[in-house]
C-alpha cells in the first residue's frame, strides 16, 4: 500500500536531516510522527520513527548518567542561555550584575567566582539567561566547565582591554576553546555543532582601552569585537547581538475573537512553522491543526496560511483546529 506522504511530513523530515543536536532530532522526529498520515501503508515508517525516538531518548539518558553531577552545570531558563567565559578579573561578574541584577560577587582579586551564578536579562518582552562562570586561562581550565560551555546556546567571551595582557587573553581563550571543540575558527567547519560565540572588550572606559582594542582588531581582523563598559557603553548593542546569535523568534498567540496576548510570547527557533508553534501550545494540536491566521509577516493581516508556513519574529498567530 502506498504511503502517500504529505508535504508537511517531507518538511518535517527535512528538518530532521538538518538537526544538529540530539534534542533537535528528538523534536523533529516527534513532529514527523505527528504529521505522518495514519494508515496501513505508513505502519512500518511509523514504527521506525518510534524506534529512532526511543533510541535517542535512551542515549540521552545514558549520557546524563555517565556524566554524573557537574558542579558547573546550570539548568536553562528563559529564551536562551548565554554563558560568559574569560580570564580572572576580566569583568564577567560585573557585567552579569549590571545586565541582570543577579547577586554576583565582584572583587578586585582573582577567582572570586567559584561556581556559576545565573541571572535573567530583560530583552524586549523576553528574558535571556546570563551565566557568570569561574575564570579560566590557557593553563587553568576547571573540570566540568567545558561541558557548561558546550551546553550553552551562546558563548560570550570577555576580554579585559584595560590591561596590556589583553592580547594574551584573547589568544589564550581562542586556543583553549578551539582545542576543546567548543568553538570552530576553521574555514572548513571541522568541529561538529560548535557553539555560536561573541567577543566583547570590557572596561572600555579605561584610558588605555581604546589603544589596546585597536591592537586586538589589527591582529584579529576577522573577529568582530563589541566594546562595552560598566557605565553603559555598548550594552544595548551587546543585547541585540546576543539575541541575533540565539537564532530565536517571538510568536504571540491569539484566540478567536480575542486580542492577541502581547505580553507572553512563545519562543521558537528561526525557521519554525505554524506546526511548531501549535506543538508548543499543546502536544495534541499538531495532529488536529487545519491552518492558521497570521498577522505580521503575511501579505495582509489575518491571512490564512498552511501548517508549514514559516513564521517570523513578532508574528501573531491564531490556530484553526
Amino acid at each position: 500500500m502506498p504511503a502517500n506522504l504529505t508535504p508537511q511530513y517531507y518538511a518535517a523530515e527535512e528538518n530532521y536531516k538538518r538537526a544538529t543536536t540530539p534534542e533537535e532530532r528528538v523534536k523533529t522526529l516527534q513532529e514527523m510522527l505527528a504529521v505522518i498520515p495514519k494508515h496501513k501503508g505508513t505502519e512500518k515508517l511509523q514504527a521506525d520513527i518510534k524506534k529512532r525516538l526511543a533510541r535517542l531518548k535512551e542515549e540521552g539518558k545514558k549520557k546524563k548518567q555517565a556524566r554524573g553531577f557537574n558542579p558547573f552545570g546550570v539548568d536553562k531558563q528563559g529564551a536562551g542561555q548565554v554563558v560568559l567565559a574569560g580570564y580572572p578579573n576580566c569583568g564577567k561578574s560585573a557585567l552579569v550584575g549590571i545586565l541582570t541584577r543577579a547577586k554576583v560577587k565582584v572583587a578586585d582579586y582573582p577567582f572570586a567566582t567559584a561556581l556559576p551564578v545565573s541571572g535573567m536579562m530583560p530583552y524586549k518582552d523576553t528574558f535571556i539567561q546570563l551565566v557568570d562562570t569561574p575564570p579560566l586561562s590557557i593553563d587553568n581550565v576547571p573540570p566540568g566547565l567545558i561541558g557548561t560551555f558546550k551546553d550553552a546556546d551562546v558563548l560570550l567571551i570577555l576580554i579585559d582591554v584595560s590591561t596590556a595582557e589583553c592580547l594574551e587573553q584573547l589568544d589564550g581563550m581562542m586556543k583553549v576553546l578551539q582545542e576543546r571543540e567548543v568553538i570552530d575558527l576553521s574555514e572548513e567547519g571541522e568541529i561538529i555543532a560548535p557553539i555560536p560565540f561573541l567577543v566583547a572588550a570590557s572596561k572600555m572606559d579605561h584610558p588605555e582601552a581604546k589603544e589596546n582594542l585597536e591592537i586586538l582588531e589589527e591582529l584579529w581582523p576577522d573577529l568582530a569585537i563589541i566594546s562595552v563598559s560598566n557605565n553603559g557603553m555598548g550594552l544595548e548593542e551587546l543585547k541585540d547581538r546576543i539575541y541575533e546569535l540565539l537564532g530565536i523568534i517571538r510568536v504571540y498567540g491569539k484566540a478567536a475573537g480575542r486580542p492577541a496576548d502581547m505580553e507572553r510570547p512563545f519562543i521558537l527557533k528561526e525557521g519554525s512553522t505554524v506546526l511548531d508553534f501549535a506543538g508548543q501550545i499543546h502536544k495534541d494540536f499538531p495532529e488536529n491543526l487545519k491552518n492558521a491566521l497570521v498577522w505580521g509577516s503575511s501579505k495582509f493581516d489575518g491571512q490564512a496560511v498552511p501548517r508549514d508556513y514559516i513564521l517570523e519574529d513578532g508574528d501573531i498567530v491564531e490556530l484553526q483546529l
